[in-house]
């Protein structure tokens, strides 16, 4: 072989080592829940298509990545359990016990404990993230879902359905600090990104109370209305913001819409057409992209948020919950 061979061969071989030695890109992903399937239904977003789903415990529904964006939790309400899944191996490592038809739940700032609403028990258990032991649980109204924390990790909120409350409940003396009258049935949540206002899905009211974190007091009713539709058919469930906190996002339920919102002018600025109950969403790591699922159509729309406009439907898992990106 002549030395420019061999210097080639020996360069090929080093390249291949290299490449072996590093890890393949992360591909970009959401992962939706599906109720009625037991899995996770994972879709490359990149290429739109659903690339694989990973198995999980009984009914999962509400997700939230660790603060490391490590590992999924999932809330399965049917298991009495969230299932950890490592988002690398999408394997499950552990479940952690969370007490009677868990629901929703946040994870505390520094991840090691979980707030978790216990629908049947009327109750906001406080879960050891890593033993899964029960450290505390708190008597809120009936039918508690939507669980929030704040960023400092001091308080936790929570909704009740029945009693159309929001709970504010202190971390360090464990005991509700005030309960707070809202909208009728009262779902899901966001904290504006200065701290300053906590918002709150009315699903039966087809509003958002915005709640001051000062003095935990409702400034502002903002109502959703849609031409042609009924209030009975507006029922708003999920809810996020931008990183800049300009502008809202709220999927409309039977309305079968999403609302963007100016959040300082409190005030509907586009709808868009999406699948049937849209449920949970989530926003794209730059924004452009908001993905809603939609749980009486088994889908997920990709939306445009510059356009506002919807580019595709992607089939997912039968009754669709909940939506968390990965990268």
């Amino acid at each position: 072989m002549s030395p420019f061979r061999v210097r080639v061969a020996t360069s090929v071989a080093l390249l291949t080592g290299l490449m072996a030695a590093v890890p393949a890109l992360a591909q970009s992903l959401a992962w939706v829940s599906s109720e009625k399937d037991n899995a996770i239904t994972l879709v490359d977003l990149a290429t739109g298509k659903v690339s694989a789903s990973v198995p999980t415990c009984k009914r999962p529904r509400h997700l939230q990545l660790s603060p490391d964006r490590k590992q999924l939790l999932v809330a399965c309400s049917d298991s009495n359990a969230a299932d950890v899944i490592d988002v690398a191996s999408r394997k499950s490592v552990r479940q952690l016990p969370l007490g009677d038809a868990p629901e929703i739940f946040d994870i505390a700032p520094d991840g090691k404990t979980l707030y978790v609403s216990n629908e049947d028990d009327a109750e906001l258990s406080f879960i050891d993230a890593l033993s899964g032991k029960k450290l505390a649980q708190i008597k809120v109204g009936k039918e508690p879902e939507g669980v929030k924390v704040s960023a400092d990790g001091k308080t936790v909120f929570v909704t009740s359905e029945v009693a159309n409350m929001v709970h504010v409940i202190d971390v360090a003396s464990k005991s509700i600090r005030k309960s707070i009258t809202v909208g009728a049935r009262p779902r899901r949540f966001a904290i504006t990104p200065n701290a300053q206002e906590l918002w709150v899905t009315n699903e039966l009211a087809a509003s958002i109370s915005v709640i001051s974190l000062k003095d935990f007091s409702v400034v502002a009713t903002i109502a959703l209305q849609l031409k042609g539709a009924r209030a009975s058919d507006i029922t708003p469930v999920g809810l996020t913001m931008t990183r800049d906190g300009k502008r809202a996002y709220v999927t409309m339920g039977r309305a079968n819409h999403v609302a963007f919102i100016d959040v300082a002018k409190r005030e509907v600025t586009q709808q868009v057409l999406v699948g049937k109950r849209p449920w949970s969403l989530a926003l794209s790591g730059d924004e452009s992209r908001l993905y809603v699922v939609n749980g009486l159509s088994d889908d997920l729309t990709v939306i445009d948020t510059a356009k506002a406009k919807a580019l595709q439907s992607i089939a997912v898992g039968r009754v669709p919950h909940s939506v968390v990106l990965t990268n």
